[in-house]
């Protein structure tokens, strides 16, 4: 590839796009990563969706002005004017619909979370992207804090079990766990692998814990809060103790390793999340959704 990669983005009613054109577009930034830049852009929006809809034209106005990013017309300009593509449309319910437009150009891209609000829909967009031969990634910034990856660099001591925890505000259209608590089940997922067999959620106004049982017997929680705080932690169970991890801690923005990782997959084309884990993290949402609304343990 280039030397400087031509990123473009696809859906700019998310504060990630701001995010992700300051530190590819802006040297001066403390944090800024090198080797790409973001060129063109696709605002997108929803327009039944608020978080959507009232953000978009003021997150195209900024990467317009302050970045120098060209608006095209459809996400196929996009796909055709740019090496890579991040697709950070913040209605996940719009991705498989966007892919479905570009995967054909075979361009790597990143698709933000939730990576689908469906598991049809996700499995649809990897269908898609064996079909044409086009790198998929997607992760929460969560994979990739700084103590989660420390804590699993240790592979002396295995991982028998986790508990994540952190807010999980609810978003009617994009289903109770993908609008927030993706970020938690993607962490779980990290940590955990696949293998998850079965699902139970509790919930209650303060908010929902789901409990899921993997098929060798260990046990992963996520629990999503709603009492004004932000904040993400999370507990690794291992066999010589429990090990508390702050989430919020280290010595960059959480987005910084993420999109080092992107910038990665760009150039090599292969994901560090294998599409397993991508699809089982969005079935184990899904389940999740399903017992909150029966109260019964849902099988994956």
């Amino acid at each position: 590839m280039k030397d400087e990669l031509r990123v473009g983005m696809i859906g700019l009613d998310t504060s990630h796009v701001e995010v992700f054109s300051g530190l590819l577009n802006d040297p001066g930034q403390p944090h800024h990563l090198p080797g790409a830049r973001v060129v063109v852009g696709y605002p997108g929006g929803s327009p039944d969706f608020e978080k959507s809809s009232s953000r978009v034209g003021g997150f195209t106005e900024t990467l317009a002005g302050k970045y120098g990013i060209a608006m095209l017309e459809s996400p196929e300009a996009v796909a055709e004017a740019s090496d890579a593509i991040l697709l950070t449309s913040v209605d996940g319910r719009v991705h498989l619909d966007q892919f479905s437009r570009i995967a054909r150009f075979g361009k790597p891209t990143f698709i933000d979370k939730p990576f689908a609000v469906s598991s049809e829909d996700a499995e649809a967009i990897l269908r898609l992207a064996r079909e044409h031969g086009t790198p998929v990634m997607s992760a929460s910034a969560l994979r990739y804090t700084e103590a989660l990856t420390q804590a699993l660099a240790r592979t002396d001591d295995p991982v028998e079990g986790a508990y994540f925890t952190g807010p999980m505000e609810i978003e009617p259209t994009q289903g109770a766990f993908f609008w927030y608590g993706v970020h938690l089940a993607e962490g779980l997922y990290q940590a955990m692998g696949t293998g998850c067999r079965e699902v139970a959620v509790t919930t209650s106004d303060a908010c929902d814990v789901a409990v899921g049982r993997w098929h060798d017997g260990r046990v992963g929680v996520i629990r999503g809060f709603r009492n004004g705080n932000y904040y993400f932690r999370a507990v690794l169970h291992r066999a010589s103790g429990d090990q508390w991890l702050d989430l919020d801690a280290g010595p960059c923005p959480k987005h910084v390793p993420l999109l080092t990782s992107i910038l990665e997959f760009f150039r090599t084309g292969i994901s560090p999340i294998s599409r397993e884990n991508t699809l089982e993290a969005i079935r184990f949402l899904e389940a999740a959704d399903r017992s909150r609304n029966t109260g019964e343990k849902v099988i994956l």
